[in-house]
């Protein structure tokens, strides 16, 4: 059985609990909130992994209204990007609904962030690579106006300390997300071997790839394939990515591959 077809048949309604659970409760209409105590030494166990997917689904949704709503407003352009990431996620009708739900739970005046990341940080474990995915799906949802307003700013740094997540480690994310879509379709196939690329685009490159243009060709494939292991569908489905979410996992390894070869080009 799927994570969400678990949800629905009630599985979770004992299990997940807490904030999450809560959450989740109100947007399927159910009461999911007598879960289990103490879910923070959750060890893993039969059910583990769609039990992270659920948390994941949940949090990503109900934060990302959360910071839509930072600014004082929810713009037209952050709304039509939470339906293009649910579209890109191929959500069936009740995910979609469930989805919806949670955006706007995160945008009440009440919601509780701090206890809805505390959990959701326990629930995956302290995995980097899934706290990381979590980080640049909230930050795709900030740029969806053209920019992160201060407001979104504060609650962006502020979600990656409660995560664990570094200064430099969302600064390098960022950086990833602002830039990585100008290589998307590029790279090894729309891009000849013997066409430079300009100077912003290269520069541009260095920074999805999180290395100084002084970096040796050595160092430059190491941060590639670092980057290329962090983002691989695969792995992170095994560590609790909703399957739904694999199509955005799988659009940033083209991004990155696209900016690896930009580099390599320039370096003939």
């Amino acid at each position: 059985m799927s994570w969400w077809g678990a949800v629905l048949g009630g599985a979770f309604g004992y299990m997940l609990g807490g904030p999450l659970g809560a959450l989740l409760g109100v947007a399927l209409g159910r009461r999911f909130d007598k879960g289990l105590q103490g879910f923070g030494d959750f060890q893993a166990q039969i059910g583990d992994q769609e039990r992270v997917q659920t948390a994941f689904f949940t949090a990503t949704f109900a934060v990302m209204g959360h910071i839509a709503k930072a600014d004082g407003q929810v713009s037209r352009d952050e709304i039509r990007m939470a339906e293009a990431i649910m579209t890109r996620m191929a959500l069936s009708d009740d995910m979609r609904k469930a989805a919806i739900g949670l955006f706007s739970q995160g945008k009440a005046a009440d919601f509780n962030l701090d206890a809805v990341l505390d959990q959701f940080r326990r629930e995956c474990h302290r995995r980097r690579n899934l706290l990381q995915m979590f980080v640049e799906i909230q930050l795709h949802a900030s740029y969806a106006d053209g920019e992160v307003h201060e407001a979104e700013a504060q609650v962006l740094r502020h979600i990656c300390s409660q995560l664990g997540i570094s200064k430099m480690e969302f600064a390098h994310l960022e950086a990833l997300v602002r830039n990585a879509q100008e290589f998307t379709g590029a790279g090894a196939q729309g891009q000849r071997p013997s066409q430079r690329p300009s100077r912003d685009r290269l520069a541009d490159a260095y920074q999805v790839l999180g290395v100084a243009a002084s970096a040796t060709d050595a160092e430059v494939k190491t941060a590639y394939r670092r980057l290329m292991n962090q983002h691989h569908p695969d792995k992170l489905v095994a560590k609790g990515l909703p399957e739904e979410m694999v199509a955005l996992a799988t659009e940033k390894t083209q991004e990155i591959k696209a900016a690896y070869e930009t580099v390599k080009a320039a370096r003939g």
